[in-house]
């Protein structure tokens, strides 16, 4: 079925990110019943080669996978999930991915848009769990005008950083300005992933198409 390519053991090896934003959540293995039981139901199986046993994920924790999309590799002997991790946790220690233990770090190490999804994820909580003397709640609790009214202070200091020519001026006023979006996104219901879809469509995203540039179209 789909050209894969199954080792001796009757498994195929699996890696499994965030939809949104590809963190890489775990590594698994899928024999053929796991592969169609993905397909079928929508949520992730695995074959657990410890307990020689077919594996619903989130079956004992209620961490389920909901499978977005499924890609094979160009030789088809390995597996991309791409899911929403229920819980926001993959690994059974309680950590969100697998990957946690980190060997060594580069000084030049890269930010990377994981940070995107702690940001969101830590706006709902704030809002599902008010702190004293979060910013967060302050600004929840005042209301659209007032996030609104942030947004646009934000901005306008984005614009005099970068016509100061300070890099390091702009881009903390950048960080600065996304924080509030987000906070402005939670505010009217608006989930980012869904602003990555009208970015997508512009640019028509894909694995194999080169980044071009693309202008709202005017109304």
């Amino acid at each position: 079925m789909y050209d894969l390519k199954f080792n001796s053991d009757g498994l195929i090896p699996v890696v499994t990110t965030d939809a949104v934003t590809n963190e890489v959540l775990m590594q698994a293995y899928m024999n053929e019943e796991a592969f169609e039981k993905t397909l079928e139901t929508g949520e992730a199986y695995y074959y657990s080669r410890s307990r020689k046993k077919l594996w619903h994920k989130g079956e004992e924790s209620g961490h389920y996978q909901k499978v977005k999309a499924v890609f094979a590799d160009c030789d088809g002997d390995s597996l991309l999930l791409k899911v929403e991790q229920i819980g926001g946790v993959a690994c059974h220690t309680g950590k969100r991915s697998c990957f946690h233990n980190e060997i060594e770090i580069s000084p030049d190490k890269p930010g990377n848009a994981e940070v995107l999804r702690v940001i969101a994820d830590t706006v709902r909580d704030r809002a599902e769990h008010p702190q004293e003397g979060s910013y967060t709640n302050y600004l929840l609790a005042k209301g659209i005008e007032k996030i609104s009214k942030k947004v646009g202070e934000e901005c306008t200091e984005t614009v005099i950083a970068a016509m100061k020519k300070d890099k390091t001026e702009l881009t903390a006023e950048i960080a600065d300005l996304l924080y509030h979006l987000f906070v402005l996104m939670y505010a009217e219901g608006v989930d980012y992933s869904d602003v990555f879809k009208v970015l997508e469509s512009r640019h028509n995203c894909g694995a194999d198409t080169p980044a071009r540039e693309a202008k709202p179209k005017k109304k």
